[in-house]
């Protein structure tokens, strides 16, 4: 497709003012010779440029993103075999062919690999609801892990399932293991095993989650009133300042809490729906239950 340009440019062979400009390859040509004025110029009838200041400009690149093979830069070559609207010939042809060859060469197993697990994230992302940031530092921990030589000998989605639950234990989110083992259809020992290995050859600090959270995430899912819900709260506040939730699991405490709660609120609620609800065991509940009742009888005492 050519275009007729807007301003007039002598050539600088045949002397004549008239040019043309060649859309598919950006050549300015002078349409009496066909002499090439310049090699390559910009489209004057569109701005595309980023430094567009209207609202509505286009951009000719997409954002860079962590979570894309070569982070949303690496380029293909194409398999159109035409130049400037004709054919290339035998020769030409071949040198491309080469050089398709070699450019899948040079990227190597390493890019491919990343091709595929980040198309993975991209359909945990849908099934687990994650967002944006979560999947860009997922994504920054399995580069990692994939440079140290962690992901080979392991299942990807193991070491995709572990950064995830990593980076939600690093923003506070109240996701299980339980979800994303569900997601990433794996073993929870394949889960767990890459989990720690992920900690310590990458030197990662984890905090604990915060078991008020899990309360909330756990009367959710066992249809629990607010009223019971908050009475919960309470009591996990003050197990939390006795300094004995030290080293347990905050499901665990958090399906101990509701339950006493229900107890307390005349809610029906079963210990193996609540249980349930938080992925617990029936026997951590009840150890828990023990160590919470002492918790709330000593906080009596110390009131009278």
């Amino acid at each position: 497709m050519m275009k007729p340009a807007d301003n007039i440019i002598i050539c600088p062979n045949c002397g004549d003012g008239q040019k043309i400009i060649d859309v598919e390859s950006g050549e300015l040509i002078c349409t009496k010779c066909g002499y090439v004025i310049h090699d390559r110029v910009g489209d004057v009838h569109e701005d595309w440029s980023i430094l567009a200041t209207e609202p509505s400009s286009k951009l000719r690149t997409s954002p860079t993103s962590l979570a894309r093979s070569g982070m949303g830069l690496s380029t293909i070559i194409g398999r159109p075999d035409k130049s400037a609207g004709s054919g290339l010939n035998a020769a030409m042809r071949s040198t491309f062919d080469r050089l398709r060859a070699w450019d899948f060469r040079v990227k190597g197993q390493d890019e491919r690999s990343l091709r595929r697990a980040f198309v993975e994230l991209d359909r945990l992302r849908g099934i687990i609801q994650l967002s944006d940031a979560i999947v860009e530092k997922t994504a920054y921990i399995y580069r990692r892990a994939q440079e140290r030589g962690l992901v080979r000998g392991r299942t990807m989605r193991a070491i995709l399932g572990a950064a995830i639950y990593i980076v939600q234990r690093e923003m506070g989110i109240s996701g299980t293991m339980d979800d994303i083992i569900k997601a990433t259809n794996t073993k929870e020992k394949d889960l767990a095993r890459a989990y720690r290995i992920l900690l310590r050859e990458l030197d990662l600090k984890v905090p604990m989650l915060d078991p008020v959270k899990c309360v909330s995430r756990v009367a959710n899912n066992a249809n629990i009133g607010e009223r019971t819900k908050r009475r919960a709260m309470d009591m996990i506040n003050d197990v939390i300042k006795s300094g004995q939730a030290a080293g347990k699991d905050p499901m665990g405490l958090a399906a101990s809490v509701l339950y006493i709660a229900c107890l307390c609120s005349n809610e029906p609620k079963s210990q193996a729906t609540i249980a349930e609800a938080a992925g617990v065991s029936e026997v951590t509940l009840r150890k828990n239950q023990r160590m919470i009742v002492g918790i709330r009888q000593q906080t009596t005492e110390s009131i009278l």
